[in-house]
């Protein structure tokens, strides 16, 4: 398991959103991540760029007929990077809301 570790590329809510879809799965088209977080086009796409940057997350394109389609899956890295800033999220929580009378 990683260590918990607080990640500014990942933090955003969007990146936060687009991380944990990809998550449990090996990749997603681009209108699947695009339809179920209600992001524009442009939106997903500024995203995916700076989640790309930083190694996150890898694109491929497929032929499709006279279209193109998009594919984005978690890089390793990502996953590892998304698993440390969860526990980190995971450890703020529990901070806030210690436990009750009687416990430990």
């Amino acid at each position: 398991m990683s260590e918990p570790e607080f990640d500014e590329v990942i933090h955003p809510i969007n990146r936060l959103r687009i991380c944990s879809m990809l998550a449990p799965v090996d990749s997603l088209a681009f209108s699947v991540v695009r339809d179920e977080l209600g992001l524009s086009d442009s939106v997903l796409s500024k995203q995916l760029k700076i989640l790309q940057a930083a190694g996150y997350v890898k694109l491929t394109k497929e032929p499709l007929g006279s279209r193109t389609r998009a594919w984005i899956a978690l890089t390793p890295e990502g996953r590892t990077a998304l698993t440390a800033h969860l526990a980190h999220l995971r450890a703020i929580a529990e901070a806030a809301n210690p436990p009750g009378p009687g416990a430990g």
